[in-house]
């Protein structure tokens, strides 16, 4: 029913075929008909009014402490995870020292 004419192209040579060839104005002949051909007319489209938004100085400092707050609380446990990764790093590396020292130890005995 649908075929799709898929074009082969055995070398890459840079070449596009197009699918289907173009067809020129000349080639197409217009239908006769007995009705207007007129655009139909577009309806006015109503235009939406955003509210502006406005800002009271109490709303001001509301949104300012907010951000503010907000800041320092991201940063908190930005610092907390920071200082916690610090943490385990450091404890990992006595306990490397510690079992480094220990098997020196059972080397030296021998």
């Amino acid at each position: 029913m649908l075929r799709p004419r898929i074009p082969v192209n055995p070398l890459p040579t840079g070449i596009v075929t197009p699918l289907v060839q173009p067809i020129t104005p000349t080639d197409i002949e217009p239908a006769a008909c007995h009705h207007d051909h007129t655009p139909a007319p577009v309806p006015a489209t109503p235009r939406i009014q955003v509210p502006a938004v406005r800002l009271t100085p109490t709303g001001l400092v509301t949104v300012v402490a907010s951000g503010a707050g907000l800041v320092l609380v991201v940063g908190t446990v930005l610092v907390s995870m920071l200082l916690a990764v610090a943490i385990s790093a450091a404890s990992v590396a006595v306990c490397a020292v510690v079992l480094r020292s220990l098997l020196n130890g059972q080397h030296k005995r021998r």
